[in-house]
């Protein structure tokens, strides 16, 4: 993350609104990077965790940019591609 990005972020922060609703995103923030994180550990690229799922690469670049709101069912499908198991948990 760039420095000019963590700034300009970190303002807009300060509105109570923005805040909000930065905040509500942050459920799908951690989804998106216990993806990435996972795939990038396991050495995979997008291309190989489609044919692992069958999911396309292209939806599955949406998913880990933010643009697709993706059903629990390819969630699920996404973890078994890389052998992994999903755990959800209310805290």
């Amino acid at each position: 993350m760039s420095k000019n990005f963590r700034v300009t972020l970190n303002e807009r922060l300060k509105d109570e609104n923005f805040k909000s609703e930065y905040d509500a995103l942050e459920p799908e923030y951690q989804l998106i990077n216990a993806i990435l994180d996972c795939r990038k550990e396991m050495n995979m690229t997008q291309k190989q965790l489609s044919e692992a799922t069958g999911i396309a690469q292209g939806d599955i670049s949406k998913i880990e940019n933010g643009c697709a709101n993706s059903s629990l069912k390819t969630i699920e499908r996404i973890a078994k591609g890389m052998g992994k198991k999903l755990k959800l948990e209310f805290v």
